[in-house]
């Protein structure tokens, strides 16, 4: 890599290119020194005081950063080990370097630099997504995108929302339909997957003068791996003005060759938010949201369009580490975590008191099961598993707190394989 850096005309790119590898470097070699002592504890001297008038040179200021992420003197150097990124994961860090140094560019050059960046990872993101013609919206945190869908769904329904503001809410009050299987504390309602009972409550809310403006869509979670009826809702939602939106780690599949129908069915959605960090092993990149929408002055109003070069530079880290990985690498990393959970799937089945819990799922990267034990009295369709003769008080604590267990854990196990670098 050094040598390749020599080849870099611009000094400044060369030479950030370069401190990035020996700043890793030195924070991997410190941890590795503070793993062979055995547990040694840091000493109070680790602690910074105050800011010295000479100044520090880089060794030193990285080794306190080093000593800061081991925490106090009462943690164990092994709770905080520092994750061997790899080379790819040093390209999407160089990205957020690399997006200060451009910032300092003049303006005109700046502004072809920051569209070009994005433009070209908008381009190849609805490609290898198959989410054709879309736009994208790139946030740090994860929520952020569907936050902002909801403000451009407000603007579309209501027209004069930029005028009155919160107040054209009152009369005709906004409903948003969540997935039963979506993470907690999105929004007020939940979406049965009865897709007759979901229009039964879309009916109703019309009826009491609501207006029915969102649906959140699941394609895999974490907690339950399931995948909605997504093209049933698509339909459901066209037939009421409804806004889809489609989130979940079933919809890295849609880079494969070979895409389950309920997944494809999100390519048809209004709007999707993707995850590629966790999914391509890629440290400190941000999620994107693809949407589809024909009025660039409610995107902009919403705020998912930004004329500010920091807010196009976002896409930088993910702009340098999909060309890192190229398309190839991409669909390689997504494979290779289906096949892995295809392969636990299949050998959990095998195992005695274990039931997956998602089965429909042919190639999902999400496993999803339980630990179960039938006991007297339980269900006689479940296989038997003997127990020791208890006592009826014992037979009931044992199933309560198998119980109890479950629902503690959400009534699931949950492995993912995406790709994690050696």
């Amino acid at each position: 890599m050094d040598a390749s850096l020599e080849k870099i005309a611009d000094p400044t790119l060369a030479e950030m290119g370069k401190n990035l590898k020996e700043a890793m470097k030195m924070l991997e070699d410190s941890q590795r020194r503070t793993e062979e002592e055995n547990g040694k504890k840091l000493v109070s001297g680790d602690i910074p005081g105050p800011l010295q008038g000479s100044g520090q040179d880089m060794v030193s200021i990285l080794q306190l950063v080093q000593n800061l992420m081991h925490g106090d003197e009462d943690e164990e150097p092994q709770s905080t080990r520092i994750q061997n990124i790899g080379e790819q994961g040093h390209i999407a860090l160089l990205g957020h370097s690399l997006g200060a140094y451009i910032s300092t560019l003049d303006k005109e050059k700046l502004r072809k630099l920051t569209t070009r960046i994005l433009s070209d990872t908008t381009l190849w993101l609805c490609r290898i997504f198959r989410y054709e013609n879309g736009c994208a919206y790139f946030h740090e945190e994860e929520r952020e995108g569907l936050a902002k869908i909801c403000r451009l769904a407000i603007h579309s329904r209501y027209e004069d929302f930029v005028v009155d503001g919160f107040n054209v809410l009152y009369n005709k009050k906004p409903v948003i339909y969540l997935s039963a299987a979506a993470r907690p504390g999105l929004g007020q309602y939940l979406c049965n997957q009865d897709v007759a009972f979901l229009e039964k409550l879309i009916k109703d809310d019309i009826e009491r003068g609501k207006l029915p403006l969102l649906l959140v869509a699941n394609a895999g979670t974490a907690a339950v791996g399931h995948t909605d009826k997504i093209g049933r809702l698509k339909e459901l939602c066209e037939q009421y003005g409804i806004w889809l939106h489609v989130e979940g780690v079933n919809l890295a599949t849609l880079a494969l060759g070979y895409v389950s129908s309920s997944v494809l069915a999100a390519t048809k959605c209004d709007s999707m938010t993707l995850t590629p960090g966790p999914w391509l092993g890629l440290p400190a990149v941000p999620a994107v949201t693809l949407y589809k929408h024909d009025d660039p002055a409610l995107t902009l109003v919403a705020g998912l369009t930004s004329n500010k070069p920091a807010d196009k530079l976002r896409a930088l880290p993910l702009w340098l580490s999909l060309q890192y990985l190229g398309l190839d690498g991409i669909v390689e990393r997504i494979k290779h975590a289906c096949q892995l959970s295809q392969r636990l799937q299949e050998s959990l089945k095998k195992v005695n008191h274990i039931k997956i819990l998602v089965e429909d799922e042919l190639s999902s990267p999400v496993v999803v099961f339980r630990f179960f034990q039938e006991l007297p009295g339980s269900d006689p369709v479940l296989k038997a598993i003997p127990v020791p003769s208890m006592a009826p008080s014992a037979v009931g604590r044992e199933r309560h707190s198998c119980d109890a267990l479950n629902r503690w854990v959400r009534m699931a196990v949950v492995c993912s394989f995406f790709f994690v670098p050696d």
